[in-house]
């Protein structure tokens, strides 16, 4: 009998594939009643006939990938996870330790009032994941082991009512409330006593300066009722009585705010008609006009510490020590008693009809001191407690507000499933990561919380709200379900998954119908990684065919030369390229779900497209997106990568704590899970990426060292050693090598002809000490906008080269002046010495996209070749263009490569005739162009 398999294994089968499918719900049955028994499984699906190896089994050696990822590995390993888990902490009513956090997106300052609030934790725990496995170091899993018990007391909380968080107070202890935790005091109905004379007393501790914040308010609704605000928005605090709304309030304001994170003392009395408000026992305001009293009130519903009734105002942030009610005015001088010690130790005594010291340290009960049984209760504004496996770091509203929203509003409802999902990865990362059962047990509750809310809503529902942009966002969600499937075998996590089903995405693009002009990108090109996996689940053929037509889609059509995609985060119509460029294209975001969805098609179709797009957009955006310093603080990772002229990359975007610098740690910790992968049935070694790594091939007992400085250096060479070993080395033939791909096994050179976008076999048995060399001259070339044939972007081999310059109109490049005879543009650039991959082109200097600096850059050059040049021979002639741009150098260069200088001169000879018998050149003109080409010498 086979060993069983660890926790470990079983998580990594779950990242590799899903089982074969046990349950097959159709597009109208999805509810619980369609729910099957489904057996635990591991197994890699027989779909894919390629498979990865896990992080840990490739290790990534010296150069520009290992240099970038120790960067954010010193990140991960310097940054306060306590401050990530603060806004958890909050939520569930739990103790922060004083952990300030993130602020940006993961705080409740960020945008849209912070709804996005707990992605960024999952993004770190995934980091935190992949560098453990990267590295083997304790200081991660320690990290991991911390959030994730982290998190399960937040869950627990969350289920239960909530409870006292007591802290320091003025005189002895207090109740915290900490802000984002929703929590307020509930005072029961008869706490006024319909008194006609008043006073109110209160020692509080604000610890946010939020405006309209209530230290107390009685009230039914928002006509009639009594209010403290800590904070008007003048910054003061005002009290306010009113039975006909804001514009019958009879008021009193402060004069000074109240410090943040100390104690002030706030008192109002209410007698004969006449109101004062008392800060730290100084009169600060005083009404002679104030004819309501709380009998005026009436019976009131609503009796609340920290909370309003006006349901946009933030919920008090800080400490209470005491609240007094009393039946009287207090005097000045009674007032003044109390600033100094307890009202039970004062001459007033303990408020009369409510008294609370708010000494309890357990439960959620406040007793009253006043005689009168007035026991006050802790509660939350949404509720609670929350349903069985739910965890957020923000309440139920916005999943259950999101079930009847029919627009986006993302200051309402900000993509809860997309933040679901992300906490969702990083669980299962953790668990797979340290074989922690908390990790596995908190991401099995929430799929179980998700199918328990989303099966019983009509389907027409469900796709109103995925449809829904940013608000029905749901990124990877699906193929993280379905990589928990894998593991549990529950068939609720798959239906759970079949429940995010866009039909009217996935027919579209099934039947090869492109709709996707208007889409937020982002929001739509995780979704086909699920589906694939919801393939290998089901076995539903169109998941997987409209996830390879909408990558084609994408590839080219929308694709920047950089390989990234969107402009100001949405796609625009198919080919237009030139008209999107601006100073918000490229999502980074985008780039590392279109790597995730390139690998996963390649697992069941090994078209080199996928991974000659994977090269691209690693080698370039990915990594250019990282900045080249150390921060303890911030990834240093790239919101938008604006391609305008003179562009300066802002590793620091918007307020931080991003989606893309959520990927953007991600991306830096992965790098090497694409170098290699393996036939699924072991017959077979890919090797996608030429990138300095070791692969360690336990199943061969085969070690692969790959030694390279690419793409500095033009090749790799590829060392064995282990065990003697039989299968195919399959070596990626990159699309752009059209100078030649060379191959040698132990100095000898191995027959047959490379083919630029393709893989090339060598098929032996591999011994230790046997040596691969790789060699593949890199050319220089042009990528042309689709739209625009005149804007360009210039490449060297697999590098983006972008001009270093601060001007912020095109510039204006001539490159057929020197071009060789293999169309290799080379020639017209330069070496800079000392520096490689840089060059000088018409003086400026042109640099790798990959390097992470802040220099302006010019990604797009304009092409200009007024004259025609041969051999840098000028003759004289102006460079005729047709009506669509085309120009006669255009047409000429086109038959590139040219086996000799005498196919170049008859493919100059055949374009002039067919330009003079078109009328677009004289003869004159195209004798000289003919005998220019003829006089001239090229490079190769």
């Amino acid at each position: 009998m086979a060993p069983p398999l660890s926790r470990r294994s079983l998580l990594q089968a779950a990242a590799l594939a899903a089982a074969t499918p046990a349950v097959s719900l159709s597009a109208t049955g999805r509810t619980a009643a369609a729910v099957q028994e489904a057996t635990p499984v591991a197994a890699a699906p027989s779909s894919w006939t390629v498979k990865p190896f896990a992080l840990d089994d490739v290790a990534l050696r010296p150069g520009i990938f290992a240099d970038k990822q120790q960067l954010m590995l010193e990140h991960a390993r310097s940054y306060d996870v306590n401050r990530l888990l603060q806004v958890f902490r909050a939520n569930a009513g739990l103790s922060t330790g004083g952990a300030v956090a993130p602020g940006g997106w993961e705080g409740l300052d960020g945008e849209a009032n912070g709804n996005l609030r707990g992605h960024y934790t999952g993004h770190f725990l995934t980091m935190l994941a992949q560098a453990c496995a990267g590295t083997g170091e304790q200081v991660f899993v320690d990290k991991i082991r911390t959030m994730v018990g982290a998190l399960t007391d937040v869950r627990a909380a969350l289920r239960e009512d909530p409870a006292v968080l007591s802290v320091g107070g003025k005189f002895g202890t207090a109740v915290e409330n900490v802000r984002g935790s929703y929590q307020y005091v509930d005072l029961p109905a008869a706490v006024l006593g319909g008194a006609s004379a008043l006073t109110l007393s209160a020692w509080v501790k604000p610890a946010h300066d939020g405006d309209w914040a209530r230290v107390f308010d009685f009230g039914n609704d928002t006509t009639r009722y009594m209010y403290l605000a800590a904070r008007n928005a003048g910054g003061v605090p005002r009290f306010a009585i009113t039975t006909g709304g804001p514009g019958g309030e009879q008021a009193l304001d402060g004069t000074a705010a109240l410090p943040l994170n100390q104690w002030s003392h706030l008192a109002v009395t209410i007698a004969d008609g006449t109101g004062t408000l008392y800060v730290n026992g100084a009169a600060v305001a005083r009404n002679t006009a104030m004819t309501l009293t709380p009998a005026a009130l009436g019976t009131l519903r609503n009796n609340w510490l920290g909370r309003s009734n006006y349901s946009a105002d933030p919920v008090f942030a800080g400490a209470f020590e005491e609240f007094n009610v009393f039946s009287r005015a207090l005097t000045a001088a009674e007032i003044t008693e109390l600033q100094s010690r307890r009202a039970a130790d004062t001459s007033t005594g303990r408020g009369d009809l409510a008294s609370y010291a708010f000494d309890e340290t357990s439960g959620g009960t406040f007793a009253d001191a006043s005689g009168r049984g007035l026991t006050a209760t802790l509660r939350r504004t949404w509720g609670g407690p929350s349903h069985p496996g739910f965890l957020a770091a923000y309440p139920e509203t916005q999943f259950i507000e999101l079930e009847s929203r029919t627009t986006p509003d993302y200051t309402k409802v900000w993509a809860p499933y997309y933040t679901a999902h992300k906490i969702l990865r990083g669980l299962l990362d953790a668990y797979a990561a340290t074989d922690d059962d908390r990790a596995l047990d908190l991401a099995s509750g929430m799929c179980d919380w998700m199918y328990a809310r989303l099966s019983k809503l009509p389907e027409s529902t469900l796709q109103r709200m995925w449809g829904i942009f940013s608000s029905g966002e749901f990124g990877g969600i699906v193929e993280a379900i379905c990589d928990l499937h894998t593991i549990t075998g529950k068939a609720e996590h798959l239906a759970l998954a079949k429940l995010f089903d866009l039909d009217r995405l996935i027919d579209a693009c099934a039947a090869n119908t492109d709709i996707l002009d208007g889409l937020h990108a982002n929001q739509h090109i995780p979704i086909f990684t699920g589906y694939v996996r919801l393939y290998d689940e089901t076995g539903e053929e169109r998941y997987l065919t409209s996830a390879k037509n909408f990558w084609d889609m994408v590839v080219p059509h929308r694709m920047y030369g950089i390989g990234g995609t969107s402009t100001q985060e949405f796609w625009k119509a198919r080919d237009v390229i030139a008209g999107t460029i601006s100073a918000t294209t490229a999502e980074t975001c985008c780039a590392y779900n279109m790597l995730k969805l390139s690998r996963t098609l390649f697992f069941h179709d090994q078209d080199p497209k996928y991974m000659d797009y994977y090269e691209r957009a690693l080698y370039n955006q990915v990594l250019g997106s990282k900045q080249d310093k150390p921060d303890a603080e911030k990834p240093l990772v790239t919101y938008f990568i604006g391609l305008t002229p003179g562009h300066v990359r802002d590793y620091t975007p918007k307020q931080g704590t991003t989606c893309c610098e959520g990927t953007g740690m991600e991306s830096a910790t992965k790098y090497q899970d694409s170098v290699y992968f393996a036939k699924s049935d072991g017959s077979a070694l890919y090797v996608n990426l030429y990138s300095p790594s070791t692969l360690t091939w336990a199943e061969k007992g085969v070690t692969v060292t790959q030694t390279t400085r690419y793409p500095q250096e033009q090749g790799s060479t590829l060392s064995f050693g282990g065990r003697r070993a039989s299968f195919t080395l399959r070596l990626r033939v990159p699309s752009w090598a059209t100078a030649g791909f060379r191959v040698t096994v132990n100095g000898r050179a191995v027959s047959g002809t490379p083919k630029p976008g393709s893989y090339f076999d060598v098929s032996r048995t591999w011994r230790a000490g046997d040596t691969v060399r790789v060699a593949m001259p890199f050319r220089t070339r042009v990528e042309k906008a689709l739209d625009d044939p005149s804007l360009q972007t210039l490449f060297h081999g697999p590098v983006n080269l972008v001009a270093r310059d601060a001007a912020t109109e095109y510039l204006r490049v001539g490159l057929y002046g020197r071009a060789g005879l293999s169309g290799d543009l080379s020639h017209s650039l330069t070496p800079v010495p000392g520096k490689p991959l840089h060059f000088t082109l018409d003086g400026r200097e042109c640099a790798p996209f990959a390097e992470g600096t802040e220099d302006p850059t010019h990604a797009y050059f304009r092409r200009s070749e007024p004259k025609v040049v041969f051999g840098g021979r000028d003759s004289g002639v102006a460079n005729p263009a047709k009506p669509d741009g085309t120009t006669l150098l255009d047409e000429i260069w086109a038959g590139a490569p040219f086996r000799n200088k005498g196919a170049l001169v008859a493919r100059v000879r055949s374009t002039v005739d067919a330009w003079l018998a078109a009328g677009l050149l004289s003869r004159a003109d195209g004798d000289k162009v003919v005998s220019t080409a003829g006089a001239a010498s090229y490079q190769p």
